[in-house]
């Protein structure tokens, strides 16, 4: 009988381990969950970041062969 006890108190210290487990494993995904949420959102950010640059570098890249083009007009005129 001693020894059913014995065993009853082991279920539940094992139990108790376990739900302390568990309860780290949950707070570990919940701290993950944020962190790619966190994530995603700054990759959004740079995503549209880096749009922006292209699309500036593109008008500056055209504007500066204006340039070169008026600038061999002028050499081919004189």
């Amino acid at each position: 009988m001693e020894r059913d006890q014995n065993s009853s108190s082991l279920d539940g210290v094992d139990l108790q381990g376990l739900e302390a487990q568990v309860d780290d494993l949950i707070q570990t995904c919940d701290q993950l969950t944020d962190e790619n949420r966190a994530l995603r959102d700054q990759q959004s950010s740079l995503v549209a970041e880096r749009a922006s640059l292209i699309e500036k570098s593109e008008l500056a890249r055209s504007r500066v062969e204006a340039m070169i083009a008026r600038l061999k007009a002028m050499e081919i005129g004189t």
